[in-house]
């Protein structure tokens, strides 16, 4: 007679429904997150094996049809039975491959939306949870600790019979389990962690199970896909599609090693597991493991600590005495995790942005990018406020107590260049001192914005507030001894928002074109005076010209006033004559003269003072004929 399997299967079945609802009340109890997935790991578990466990029946049914209907060929004959069609014959052969052909694929499409529907909804509802305290925590611990014994138990016995009695419809039901056992085992290792000090623990260990949990429907909907074009042989029993190979590795590891010893019989063609080599290495298997994780241990005892960095060694999570600071080179330590090693670039200038932080270029690609105060270039934007203009009028004790000083939003992206001089310090001084370093810097910035003039800031006085800049911001790491010496301050990217940037543009026109105007107006003045200045120049020259030239001119006629007396007492007559024709002469040398030489008063003499230009052809004088000797 047959052995049947079914109640295996059914046993697997109430197992998953009754666990799964226990562990979603312990859940709920005592508030563990992780308990909650694992409840519904234990839920779409069951699912998988009541299919698997109803199709086994099936097949049961089938193979009991099968031995009757031999059995009455055996007795009657086959001329005994009745003309009919072999599917009449066989109602449960056809009723097994109705839901394999219809009820299969519409269940494993079903189970892939259930579990893809739970991994999503789960995710949102871990998003809104606020990490409530698992309590009592020894309850919790109890009630999955027990969840994953029985599981365990009920699950290894299945597998190891589906394997043993090669049942492929009870290994489904098994693996999910066994798998249940497994997620139940980390549930409670997520409090032991939350109970050890780390309260987000139960938290990860929630999320992992969600991350598992979409695997697995992405891997339903792969095998859905696959098993449209998964070639059809007759007599062949595939593989369940609603069963899940990665559920199966989890649950069962060592199923690995069967499967690659399957793979390499069916690739070289012959029993590569019955050979000696498999075999030994299937009994050293563990040894191999031991001594794969013992050489990764005697790996940790050294340490190569690069030039440029400084490391701290730790013993049990204290420093290790006098070798707690270990320069460049090659050292020995205890191994992991009785030592650990620290490293920290001490040598190497770093850098942290306060501010924006800027678009990176594309890989590989050379950054020409030009910054333009009305196009936005960083991922965020941090409004810091600085004063406007520095107050330099005194008003009233009334007025300055109810008028704010004017102030202006900036967008800023410092870099700030430091390096570590003291590891210690920077290392067990604080908790997260670049996070501080950076909150000192943004603090002293803006500071020293509010106090300083933003027309300043930005132009003229930029080297200076950087360098004011750096030493503020010295001096705030010093009190805290982060241990760390700023080398460099750039206030290269400070620039007004950018929804404000075009009136800013406005009023720094409008600035610049008073500026303007003011030089306009200064270059006329300066180009009138120098106008007028020279004007002055050369109307006082040319009185002076004057006045020099009229006391020479005196001076001459007095000089030959006296030069010219005597000459006229010693000729009276002879001078006067003299003088005239001197002043006659240049007076009429342009002009034409004419002179008459003539003692004949009688006679009419007609003179025509008519310019000639050209002469007359009556004019020319013509050449002497020559005579001609015969």
């Amino acid at each position: 007679m047959r052995r049947s399997y079914q109640k295996y299967g059914l046993v697997n079945v109430l197992t998953l429904l009754g666990v799964a609802a226990a562990a979603f009340a312990a859940a709920r109890y005592v508030h563990s997150l992780a308990g909650h997935v694992a409840a519904v790991h234990l839920g779409l578990g069951m699912l998988v094996a009541f299919v698997s466990w109803f199709q086994l029946r099936l097949e049961e049914q089938e193979a009991e049809e099968q031995l009757e209907l031999e059995e009455m060929v055996r007795s009657k004959g086959r001329a005994g039975l009745f003309e009919a069609d072999e599917s009449e014959l066989l109602p449960a052969r056809r009723a097994r491959e109705q839901f394999e052909r219809y009820f299969v694929p519409g269940f494993t499409l079903l189970l892939c939306g259930l579990q893809a529907a739970g991994a999503w909804w789960l995710w949102r509802w871990l998003d809104r949870q606020t990490l409530p305290p698992v309590s009592p925590p020894l309850v919790a611990m109890s009630f999955f600790g027990l969840f994953a014994l029985i599981l365990f138990l009920v699950g290894k016995f299945a597998s190891t019979l589906a394997r043993l009695e090669n049942q492929r419809l009870l290994r489904p039901g098994g693996d999910a389990v066994l798998f249940g056992a497994y997620v139940c085992m980390l549930a409670v290792a997520a409090v032991v962690g939350v109970e050890a000090g780390w309260p987000r623990t139960d938290l990860w260990v929630a999320r992992g199970l969600v991350v598992v949990l979409g695997v697995v429907a992405v891997e339903t909907a792969l095998n859905l896909i696959l098993e449209i074009y998964r070639p059809r042989l007759k007599g062949q029993r595939p593989r369940p599609v609603y069963e899940s190979r990665l559920v199966g590795l989890l649950s069962r590891p060592e199923g690995l090693v069967t499967t690659a010893a399957e793979a390499l019989d069916y690739q070289f063609g012959f029993k590569v597991s019955e050979t000696w080599v498999y075999k030994f290495f299937e009994r050293a298997l563990g040894w191999l493991v031991l001594l794969q994780l013992g050489v990764l241990l005697l790996s940790t005892c050294f340490v190569v600590v690069d030039p440029g960095q400084q490391a701290l060694l730790e013993r049990w999570g204290r420093p290790a005495g006098d070798r707690a600071l270990l320069g460049p080179g090659l050292h020995l330590k205890w191994p992991w995790p009785v030592e650990k090693v620290y490293r920290y670039r001490t040598e190497e200038i770093q850098t942290l942005t306060v501010g924006i932080e800027p678009e990176p270029p594309e890989p590989g690609v050379k950054d020409t990018r030009t910054v333009v105060w009305t196009v936005a270039h960083g991922k965020e934007d941090l409004f810091m406020v600085a004063a406007r203009e520095v107050e330099s009028g005194v008003r009233p004790q009334d007025q300055r107590e109810r008028t704010a000083p004017p102030v202006s939003f900036l967008v800023v992206n410092v870099p700030i260049h430091f390096q570590i001089e003291d590891v210690r310090q920077w290392a067990y001084g604080h908790r997260d001192p670049a996070r501080l370093l950076e909150n000192l810097a943004t603090r002293e910035i803006v500071r020293y914005l509010v106090s300083a003039d933003l027309g300043e800031v930005m132009s003229t006085a930029r080297a200076r507030a950087a360098e004011e800049l750096r030493l503020r911001i010295q001096k705030a790491a010093e009190e805290l001894r982060l241990g760390v010496r700023i080398v460099f301050v750039g206030l290269q990217g400070i620039h007004p928002p950018v929804k404000v940037a075009p009136e800013f543009n406005r009023v720094v026109s409008a600035w610049h074109t008073r500026q303007a105007r003011i030089l306009d107006a200064q270059a006329a003045a300066i180009r009138t005076n120098a106008l007028a200045a020279a004007q002055a120049f050369v109307l006082t020259n040319r009185a002076l010209a004057e006045r020099m030239q009229l006391e020479r001119l005196s001076l001459a006629r007095a000089a030959a006033f006296t030069n010219q007396e005597p000459a006229f007492r010693a000729a009276p007559s002879v001078y006067p004559l003299r003088a005239y024709l001197q002043r006659f002469v240049p007076a009429v040398s342009g002009a034409r003269k004419y002179i008459l030489w003539t003692t004949n008063v009688q006679d009419v003499i007609q003179v025509d003072l008519q310019d000639r230009i050209r002469q007359d052809l009556l004019d020319v004088a013509l050449p002497a004929t020559r005579t001609q000797n015969p």
